[in-house]
């Protein structure tokens, strides 16, 4: 089955299994963080220059979040896009360094401002700090809408793996207006449901980059209680309805123990009425599109779901 995998995974691969590198779940959370925070910046590429950069501190509910603001190249003073990006790491790690990359490719491509967040992580801050967290993330990003030229109709959410999760769950709380209205909802390989039950968990379970066993290490540090795990506020996937949702481009790997669920919830999704983009890529594993440096196809996932979002305004619902 191997054979059928990108040739740059397929060496990347090769190089960890021959490291010998200790899974996450063996040790500590803060350890998890520094083996990661050491690992991640020889899977990015150069970095992308854009028009501008800034960290910044805005209020949130468990109190003050740094977010970076990126300014894409040709961005422009008024009635832009604006893109909310939540980056992954199972909830327990990552931060506003280890999705630079991505935030910048999706500033330049979608000539936007980019505003990331460096929400709480388990399992020091469990559910729903987090959440929460992105929440006032998005909140900022509307109130500060004329600051940073950005048209209140053109707001977009967007992020990977666990961030996937979490823009899918803003992108339902919007339809309340218990977060602010979103024109789309770009998710890559996103955890849809905490139960992870999928079959891909055992057709990927290990040798593939993430393992069965460390998703659920990331997930038993997320929730408070077996109770979270079936909220749909974790899992967007056991949502009663998720009609009115914004349009959304949903990206999946194909030897990705989170792969059944993202094409799932792109089927669900359908099946209630939003309009879905779903793209997947049969030769890749989980988090390929944070190691541009080996995998040419990275920008590509982005380069689509910028493609994407764009359709959603030329045929707005």
């Amino acid at each position: 089955m191997t054979e059928e995998l990108d040739e740059g995974v397929r060496w990347l691969l090769d190089i960890s299994n021959r490291s010998n590198t200790r899974p996450l779940e063996t040790g500590t959370p803060r350890q998890a963080r520094i083996d990661y925070n050491a690992g991640f910046p020889a899977l990015q590429g150069a970095k992308e220059a854009v028009a501008s950069v800034e960290d910044r501190q805005i209020s949130g509910p468990y109190g003050p979040i740094t977010v970076r603001i990126y300014r894409g190249v040709g961005a422009p003073p008024k009635d832009g896009p604006g893109l909310l990006y939540l980056h992954g790491g199972g909830w327990v790690i990552g931060n506003l360094d280890s999705h630079d990359e991505i935030c910048r490719w999706f500033a330049n491509l979608a000539e936007c401002t980019v505003i990331c967040p460096d929400y709480r992580l388990a399992p020091e801050h469990k559910f729903p700090a987090g959440l929460m967290d992105c929440a006032a993330g998005l909140a900022f990003m509307a109130e500060s809408a004329t600051d940073f030229g950005i048209d209140l109709r053109r707001i977009a959410v967007a992020g990977d793996s666990a961030g996937g999760n979490l823009a899918a769950v803003l992108a339902l709380m919007s339809r309340s207006g218990a977060a602010p209205w979103l024109a789309a909802q770009l998710l890559i390989y996103p955890n849809t449901d905490a139960a992870q039950t999928a079959d891909s968990y055992r057709r990927y379970a290990t040798g593939f980059g993430l393992t069965a066993t460390t998703m659920k290490w990331f997930r038993d540090h997320y929730v408070r209680t077996a109770a979270d795990i079936v909220d749909w506020k974790v899992s967007p996937l056991r949502a009663e309805s998720a009609a009115g949702a914004a349009p959304a481009f949903i990206a999946t790997a194909g030897y990705d123990i989170l792969a059944d669920e993202g094409l799932a919830y792109a089927s669900r999704l359908r099946q209630d009425g939003v309009r879905v983009v779903s793209r997947h890529w049969p030769g890749q594993i989980h988090g390929f599109v944070s190691m541009g440096r080996f995998i040419p196809v990275a920008r590509q996932a982005i380069e689509e779901a910028v493609a994407a979002w764009r359709s959603f305004e030329a045929a707005p619902d």
